[in-house]
């Protein structure tokens, strides 16, 4: 009987030098090459630790009752027609992957998870290869084409762009592994120049060649090749059966198959799960991969808890990780200890997040956050929902969108905050590297456009959390007016207007332009400037103009300028504001410029100008609820002295603001709008002049209100003729602000409120009740 195939082993390199020739090819009705860098990454460590990478499966060509129209591996390039040899049927992806990363002398053309396209070229870390504390996955690098790898703002992190670099970074490029050539010349280089003594270096490149380079030239593909007398029929059902589509299997199902064999069923067990998490809204994305990676943590976590508690002072205790290869040692009993808690906590986080406006899955800055998120609740238990612990997770919550941490490779920063954040709230220990180094540039505002960005959904969750209303109906943005209402991000200033009063596309997108408005408002403004399109909101849904100005200043829109269609005064006011709440998230400055000119209306040309017009603007608009002037800040006019009660009413003012919806303070102008200046305090601060006024003040407000308050203030120096006005714009505040008098006798904290053109002091069930309407969550 005629055998009809061939099972041998075949060199690598063999393979892809008949890939290179075209004596090996693909039948025409194979799918394309899919594989991303992951997948690629991955499958080069498998070689160079000569692991098995499965077996492929090629037909021998020659049969004419079998003709398949042959195209090459993708990276191949043929001068003319040739006539293959063999067929691959199984195994495109691998050896796809493997020819684009080892032999076609190009950076390979793939994609991220995110199905993002990328150019990459492969190296191989010699210090880490040879390290047998090292992850192997780790060894593997994946470079940017061209060489140069760089944070988001910029900084490069790696440099081999050359050989020289590479040869200083101990970084061999395994594009050149078989081009005995290329690798004969990178090695003397190497010996030659690279870091060390000479004795050092020979001895790492020799351990080096055996342990990797070896692997590479010697690894054999255990290759079944079917007789070229194999039917067409035979081919297909063969070709069907063995391929998958070109995508391995996800540990979910290979850990639903070890389960197995324990008569667990995984997936069952899963769908019951999955079924009572997306009855969150927040949840209905949330990944099965997602749940395997919070368990690897939990496991991890505690196996490395209990074994320092074993083994005091051990400098090598198990690591805390998630990877792929921990999550494939999740023992079953593991599973079951920790699922429950995982479960559980994850309802949790749901109610976390909600309290921070997230409601939604489209809307979370990053799912993978979520991750040790669950994690560290389940570590924490109740005591995560302690009012201090949870503003400690808010801030590194924050930090991590923000700082915009999440945004690649996150496994390695899973197991890093699950461990920082838990001892840091648990054992006093420092901040979380997360806080620590969470970065967020001024400028970046101006970049973030869409809400494919993690920032850009950030701030857009804390403006309803400061108390955004709803413009239509003036109530509090929670999570029933949210979805009742369809609320969504929208312009400002209508792009159309922008356009036609030249403002660039890219300032006319950005977030700073855009707030949280319902679908029906959205109608009602189309491409009107805002003076009209606010009038037509008063007339049709009968609101008081100063009623809409309080609405405006809760999403920190100055509704003066807006009112006077004045897009540099509007913008420079909310890009303050916006960059005050980062900063209040983060627990940390943002990073600016030393003259602060971020924006692009902060042009000293226009600045004083913009000052004194804006404060202008204010008086002619008279008090309101989210105005008022007061013609002095410590100074008694009618007795010439300090008096404590001058100051007292300026604090009540700021407060009464916070708990309202924000408002604008102008401390140098009296109740008929007239110009006193506030140099009449100026005796009685510190400096006697504008810095010493504002350094008292920053003072008062910290003392009164708390140094959070007094770092939400923008305050801003107009100059008249009369003398200088101080505009103080106060955002709206995200929790309950009280006031603590500078009164003698009375030291009982207060809750004022802005009502109509009055501060007043709320109490008792007065006090609550407007509390629970103002801070829904």
């Amino acid at each position: 009987m005629e055998k009809k195939f061939t099972s041998d082993e075949v060199p690598l390199g063999q393979l892809l030098d008949q890939a290179r020739s075209g004596s090996l090819q693909l039948p025409d009705f194979q799918r394309g090459w899919v594989w991303d860098d992951n997948h690629i990454k991955s499958l080069l460590v498998s070689i160079s630790l000569s692991y098995p990478i499965g077996a492929v499966m090629t037909l021998r060509t020659g049969n004419p009752d079998v003709r398949f129209r042959p195209r090459p591996l993708e990276g191949v390039d043929l001068a003319r027609t040739v006539e293959p040899e063999v067929l691959l049927l199984d195994g495109q992806q691998r050896m796809t992957s493997l020819y684009l990363a080892l032999r076609s002398g190009n950076p390979v053309p793939t994609r991220d998870d995110r199905r993002n396209k990328l150019s990459r070229v492969y190296f191989a870390d010699i210090n880490k290869c040879l390290d047998p504390n090292q992850d192997p996955e780790d060894a593997i690098v994946s470079v940017p084409e061209g060489g140069v790898a760089r944070t988001f703002l910029g900084e490069t992190t790696t440099d081999v762009s050359t050989r020289d670099k590479q040869v200083a970074s101990e970084m061999f490029p395994l594009g050149i592994v078989f081009d005995s050539e290329a690798k004969g010349a990178w090695q003397f280089t190497y010996l030659e120049h690279g870091p060390g003594t000479l004795e050092e270096r020979f001895g790492k490149w020799r351990r080096f060649q055996e342990g990797v380079i070896n692997a590479f030239e010697r690894y054999q593909v255990p290759t079944i090749e079917l007789a070229k007398s194999t039917p067409k029929e035979a081919v297909c059902q063969v070709f069907e059966k063995v391929n998958t589509g070109g995508v391995s299997l996800t540990v979910f199902e290979l850990l639903t198959a070890t389960y197995a064999a324990d008569d667990f069923n995984l997936r069952t067990d899963w769908d019951e799960r999955s079924a009572r998490l997306t009855e969150h809204t927040l949840l209905e994305r949330f990944e099965a991969t997602y749940f395997l990676q919070i368990l690897a943590l939990l496991s991890t976590f505690d196996r490395r808890r209990r074994h320092l508690a074993d083994k005091p002072g051990d400098d090598k205790p198990p690591a805390v990780s998630c990877k792929r290869r921990d999550i494939l040692n999740l023992r079953l009993e593991d599973y079951r200890k920790w699922a429950d808690q995982a479960t559980e906590a994850l309802s949790r986080v749901v109610r976390f997040l909600h309290a921070e406006h997230i409601y939604k899955a489209p809307d979370l800055p990053y799912a993978t956050q979520l991750v040790p998120l669950a994690a560290i609740f389940a570590v924490l238990g109740e005591q995560a929902d302690g009012h201090g612990i949870h503003q400690m997770l808010r801030q590194w919550y924050w930090c991590g969108v923000f700082g915009e941490m999440y945004g690649g490779s996150t496994e390695t920063r899973f197991a890093i905050d699950l461990q920082d954040v838990t001892a840091w709230v648990l054992n006093a220990e420092d901040e979380p590297r997360t806080v620590r180094e969470a970065q967020f540039q001024a400028q970046r505002l101006l970049t973030l456009r869409t809400r494919n960005s993690a920032a850009y959904k950030g701030i857009y969750a804390l403006q309803m959390k400061r108390g955004g209303r709803d413009f239509r109906t003036g109530n509090t943005i929670d999570i029933h007016a949210y979805f009742d209402d369809a609320i969504d991000i929208h312009h400002i200033f209508p792009q159309r207007w922008c356009a036609t009063n030249g403002v660039a596309d890219r300032i006319a997108n950005c977030v700073v332009n855009k707030t949280a408005i319902d679908a029906h408002t959205i109608r009602r403004m189309g491409a009107s400037a805002p003076s009209k399109y606010l009038a037509r909101l008063e007339s049709n849904e009968r609101i008081e103009p100063a009623d809409l100005d309080a609405i405006l200043r809760s999403h920190d829109i100055d509704s003066v300028a807006l009112r006077r269609d004045d897009f540099a005064a509007f913008f420079n006011t909310r890009f303050e504001r916006l960059l005050k709440q980062i900063a209040e998230a983060m627990g940390k400055p943002v990073n600016r410029t030393a003259d602060r000119s971020e924006s692009p209306y902060a042009d000293s040309r226009l600045g004083a100008e913009h000052v004194r017009s804006s404060i202008q603007a204010v008086i002619d608009a008279q008090e309101s609820k989210v105005a008022e002037f007061k013609s002095t800040g410590r100074k008694n006019l009618a007795t010439g002295e300090k008096d404590p009660a001058i100051e007292w009413g300026v604090v009540k003012t700021i407060a009464g603001f916070m708990n309202a919806h924000g408002g604008t303070l102008l401390v140098g102008v009296n109740d008929q709008g007239g110009v006193v200046g506030i140099e009449e305090d100026f005796p009685f601060v510190s400096k006697r002049d504008q810095d010493g006024w504002e350094l008292w003040l920053t003072e008062v407000v910290a003392r009164t209100l708390g140094k959070a308050s007094a770092a939400e203030l923008s305050v801003q120096m107009g100059q008249f003729d009369e003398g200088t006005v101080a505009r103080i714009d106060v955002g709206p505040s995200a929790t309950p602000v009280f006031a603590t008098t500078p009164l003698k006798g009375d030291k009982k904290p207060k809750f004022l409120v802005r009502i109509n053109n009055s501060t007043q002091e709320l109490e008792g069930q007065e006090a609550l009740k407007y509390q629970r309407s103002r801070w829904p969550t």
